[in-house]
């Protein structure tokens, strides 16, 4: 099928690569094939991946980010995951790299807080609060806390309940994480969420390091409060910062990946930042955006092309 679009002249070198996830069709191939000429691309080479395509482009004068912003219509409108590298790409499986990731639909496939709530039958509510943080609506430390506070005498056995019966890591995450340790990354869990859980996902991952907020516990009950600073999207874009410095490796060679508006920062802060089933406003604002398949497909980024 994309086959059919190779140039038969392959005398050029590759400088770009690019990704197409695999939900599409010759229709939405075509559109495609027609958006890179325009362009001013040409594909000189192309593979079948686990999830999708890998594609050698030969093109002049774009960077991978700015066409993948520049693609980024055609890929909401076909939904069609795409996204430019470099044919070399930094971050790389080749060197050592960071991996920061959100928790809360990234890593897993719920909102730990909205589970929680519905042990005190107010998920609905929290949830409709949760939502509207998530896509920037609300402004997130103010939003948290007061979400807190709605939990306020919830006994403490509940947060092992949700850890064991509601959270569900999301497809290809061990693949994702399994893969770039094997490759010398550095893996780190930051989230809005709670220390609780990312301690239990630490161990179960062997992740390098987690940050998330503290919940107030007295007398095995949850007080409705949070102790100290909230991680925030300011605190997230901070700590990988930090990170990078401790474990002596570039910003350059990092990648981020979350789906709310407070994962924003890290994902513009990280030498790779993808908006992953993500919610619309950070699928229009992230460097890049995968909506399709597994956390581990984020892994076709990180690959140089085949020679």
């Amino acid at each position: 099928m994309l086959k059919s679009y190779v140039s038969e002249c392959c005398e050029q070198a590759a400088n770009l690569q690019l990704y197409l996830s695999q939900t599409s069709n010759n229709e939405s191939y075509a559109k495609v094939a027609a958006a890179l000429a325009d362009a001013g691309l040409e594909v000189i080479a192309a593979d079948e991946v686990v999830g999708g395509w890998k594609l050698a482009i030969y093109g002049q004068g774009s960077s991978g980010k700015f066409l993948s912003k520049q693609f980024r219509q055609l890929s909401e409108d076909i939904g069609i995951d795409i996204a430019f590298v470099e044919a070399k790409p930094v971050p790389s499986l080749e060197a050592p790299g960071i991996l920061f990731m959100d928790m809360d639909s990234t890593l897993i496939q719920c909102e730990c807080i909205d589970e929680i709530a519905d042990f005190l039958g107010i998920k609905k509510d929290i949830a409709a609060i949760t939502q509207q943080a998530m896509e920037g609506k609300l402004d997130f430390s103010e939003s948290l806390i007061a979400r807190v506070r709605l939990l306020a005498g919830l006994d403490v056995s509940v947060l092992q309940r949700v850890y064991d019966e509601r959270i569900r890591l999301t497809k290809g995450a061990e693949n994702l994480i399994e893969t770039v340790h094997q490759a010398g990354w550095k893996v780190g869990l930051v989230s809005g969420g709670f220390t609780y859980f990312t301690t239990l996902l630490q161990q179960r991952l062997n992740l390098d390091f987690v940050a998330a907020n503290t919940l107030e516990i007295v007398d095995a009950k949850l007080t409705g409060r949070v102790l100290g600073d909230i991680v925030d999207a300011q605190v997230k874009k901070e700590l990988l910062k930090q990170q990078s410095e401790v474990w002596g490796i570039d910003l350059a060679h990092s990648m981020a990946l979350g789906d709310g508006a407070n994962d924003l920062l890290m994902l513009e802060t990280a030498g790779l930042g993808i908006a992953f089933h993500a919610k619309p406003k950070v699928r229009e604002l992230a460097p890049y955006v995968l909506s399709d398949g597994g956390l581990d497909q984020a892994l076709h980024l990180l690959s140089p092309i085949e020679s």
